[in-house]
């Protein structure tokens, strides 16, 4: 048994919670990366049920899959391959985050009358109409929205998250991109610029939605088992059970590389989950699991499909529940903490979980 418990009531009471500290009159839940591993359709579907007014995903293919699944709530995807028909996109009802001019004349001529959203970039440097290109794509798009080719419903940008001072500038820069945009006779009605943990921690005064990622699935947006905010509940828990019970003698080595010996006799039990299904090896010897209601620590290399656990002298049977991450209301480690013992952040662990999981609706 490999199973990922998918609380679609901790999504939608998240979406309540961000949303009511927000303020904006959009809030957009985004569900790319399916759903950040906790499957599209049901983090959409509970998304929309908490108070989202929009989705967001990141390839339009990814939107196409969501319609298939009978959502029809706006829908955002922002990285597009220049030279695609977006015909069909646009006849399903989803918005273009278009990032260059040629984006922009490439929707115009493959989706007449399609809506766009520009994508600006305001100090990331990744995707996003460079600033030395805003008046000449807003000048483009203007003219093409006048003849009925496409219209431009929504300027955004994303901030980097490094500082206050550098998101400060990269608001600045989007509040000039915004004048500029508007001198050039466009009138976006959306601006949105933050996401989750921008959301929570900058005004959002000048803006009409946020876009609230991992903070809708109760994942900590500021890579901190310690700073999630307040409200908010993981909606993932990762679970199977134990496959085996060894007990073993002082000096046993443990998994590949015999990186961990027992100093003492002690019983390890088998967990049948690893990294080909995303728990990841760098948190060998590092982490620990809930069995028994007890955390456990993980002893020895996590190896593709195991690792093993140290119970010390408690009875435990073949069987049993193992939670790799939860709640950790409940004792279990969260998906944030494996992110410490894995040098990485909480995104990761939840969105790496491999298609041997099964995905549970609860």
């Amino acid at each position: 048994m490999r199973v990922a418990r998918i609380d679609a009531a901790a999504i939608a009471e998240n979406v309540r919670v961000l949303r009511a500290r927000t303020g904006t009159p959009d809030f957009l839940a985004v569900v790319k990366a399916d759903g950040y591993g906790h499957g599209a359709a049901t983090a959409a579907g509970a998304a929309l049920a908490g108070g989202a007014t929009w989705l967001g995903v990141a390839d339009p293919e990814e939107g196409l899959a969501l319609r298939a699944a009978g959502i029809d709530a706006p829908l955002l995807a922002w990285i597009l391959h220049t030279d695609a028909d977006f015909g069909p996109v646009a006849a399903a009802g989803i918005d273009l985050g278009v990032s260059s001019e040629a984006q922009v004349e490439r929707v115009a001529a493959t989706a007449p009358g399609a809506a766009v959203q520009i994508k600006l970039d305001t100090g990331l440097s990744r995707n996003g109409v460079e600033a030395r290109a805003w008046g000449r794509v807003f000048e483009t798009a203007a003219a093409l929205e006048r003849e009925g080719a496409l219209r431009v419903r929504g300027l955004f940008s994303h901030l980097a998250n490094t500082s206050p001072e550098e998101d400060a500038l990269a608001e600045e820069r989007f509040a000039d991109a915004v004048r500029l945009a508007r001198g050039a006779g466009l009138d976006p009605a959306l601006l949105h610029i933050s996401s989750t943990a921008a959301a929570l921690t900058r005004d959002q005064g000048a803006y009409s939605m946020v876009r609230c990622g991992i903070g809708v699935y109760g994942v900590s947006p500021f890579g901190d088992p310690e700073r999630v905010p307040e409200g908010l509940r993981p909606a993932m828990t990762l679970a199977t059970e134990v496959a085996a019970v060894r007990r073993v003698a002082p000096g046993a080595g443990v998994s590949y590389d015999h990186v961990w010996r027992a100093d003492a006799a002690t019983t390890l039990a088998l967990v049948p989950v690893g990294y080909a299904d995303g728990v990841p090896r760098a948190a060998s010897n590092r982490a620990a699991v809930l069995l028994g209601g007890k955390r456990r620590p993980v002893r020895g290399r996590i190896a593709m499909d195991q690792f093993l656990v140290d119970v010390g002298d408690d009875e435990v049977r073949v069987g049993d529940e193992v939670v790799v991450f939860g709640d950790p209301a409940t004792g279990a480690p969260s998906a944030d903490e494996w992110g410490v013992w894995a040098d990485t952040i909480g995104y990761e662990i939840v969105t790496r979980i491999g298609p041997r999981v099964t995905r549970v609706p609860v």
